[in-house]
């Protein structure tokens, strides 16, 4: 029998060490064993099995011996379990700004499984979606692609930002790491003329170049990249800024507030919180400031006069439309309707 043909009867626990030897790190074999729910003999001899297939797999002896995939082994392509299946299949059909390449993918990928995964992929595929906001950016994927590749080799990069105004300049930029929210692709980076960190969104970029300048990483000040984002969005000072002084502790609010929040949350006192909302839109900072007043705690506001007149006519809008109205009689005694 070929190496072929025992492939194709390969038994389920040793597609799943295989699998699992694919991840690129090195295993104990106490790891390996739990994970797979066998005895250390019965693991060597699998191990034994996929070396008689010419995969190489190095084994290290002592306490903190393992195995591992030796680099460029030739293993098959896309050799999955049913985990790992699902999960690329949610993360094709979820994934923000490259649909149309994402469902290339999920067609490849669907013929590439064998048959007994196709029906939970399919399942996937079929039964799931993703909401997608208003103002959601497209990218190209080969330019995501280029400045992951600049993140992971630590490669200076020039290219040309259009601001959200339309005016475009040129940047140089240590790249850090690409971050997904909110329907966009955010490019972290230290931006070498300004001395300072910047947030860069990718369907703004053009003109991508990679320079023969290498540099030496630097840490953000938040170790997180998704929080260092969100933070930056949270304290940055746009248009019209309003700042709310809310009689309940900073965590009901957080709690309270569903939703993306445009804005920051910290505790000032006991029982007591500080909401500062900023954003270009005048509509966006209105609606959230209405959106924490509707919490029913006492509150004090630092607004600007447009934010403050918007919010005075909605006032008198809604005590119009909430008033008591007449009581009126008709069938077994009288009924209030609300006009909302």
């Amino acid at each position: 029998m070929d190496a072929n043909s025992v492939r194709s009867d390969m038994p389920q626990r040793l597609l799943r060490l295989l699998s699992l030897l694919q991840g690129g790190r090195e295993w104990s074999g106490a790891e390996l064993a739990e994970r797979l729910g066998v005895s250390a003999r019965t693991l060597r001899r699998d191990v034994d099995r996929l070396r008689s297939l010419h995969y190489e797999v190095e084994g290290t002896t002592g306490v903190a011996g393992g195995y591992r995939l030796a680099p460029g082994s030739d293993i098959p392509p896309l050799l999955l379990d049913e985990e790992e299946a699902v999960a690329i299949g949610l993360g094709l059909v979820t994934v923000a700004g490259v649909e149309e390449s994402a469902l290339r993918a999920l067609a490849k990928l669907r013929r590439a499984l064998p048959a007994r995964l196709r029906p939970r992929l399919a399942a996937v595929e079929g039964t799931t979606t993703a909401v997608r906001g208003p103002d959601a950016s497209t990218v190209n994927p080969c330019g995501v692609a280029a400045l992951g590749d600049a993140c992971r080799g630590h490669v200076v990069v020039d290219f040309d930002y259009r601001d959200r105004w339309g005016a475009v300049e040129e940047r140089r930029v240590e790249p850090h790491h690409l971050v997904a929210h909110g329907g966009h692709w955010y490019l972290i980076a230290h931006d070498t003329a300004r001395d300072d960190w910047r947030i860069f969104r990718v369907d703004r970029i053009d003109g991508l170049r990679a320079t023969l300048r290498r540099f030496v990483p630097r840490e953000l000040p938040v170790s997180d990249p998704a929080l260092f984002l969100t933070r930056r969005f949270a304290s940055a000072t746009h248009l019209h800024t309003v700042s709310l002084e809310v009689e309940l502790p900073a965590e009901e609010v957080r709690s309270r507030v569903y939703g993306p929040f445009p804005g920051a949350v910290e505790a000032v006192g006991e029982g007591v919180c500080r909401v500062r909302l900023s954003a270009d839109s005048l509509d966006l900072v209105c609606q959230y400031t209405a959106v924490v007043v509707a919490l029913g705690a006492r509150f004090s506001l630092d607004a600007p006069p447009a934010v403050r007149e918007r919010l005075r006519a909605a006032a008198g809008f809604l005590a119009d439309r909430t008033a008591a109205p007449p009581v009126t009689s008709g069938g077994r005694g009288g009924s209030a309707r609300s006009m909302l």
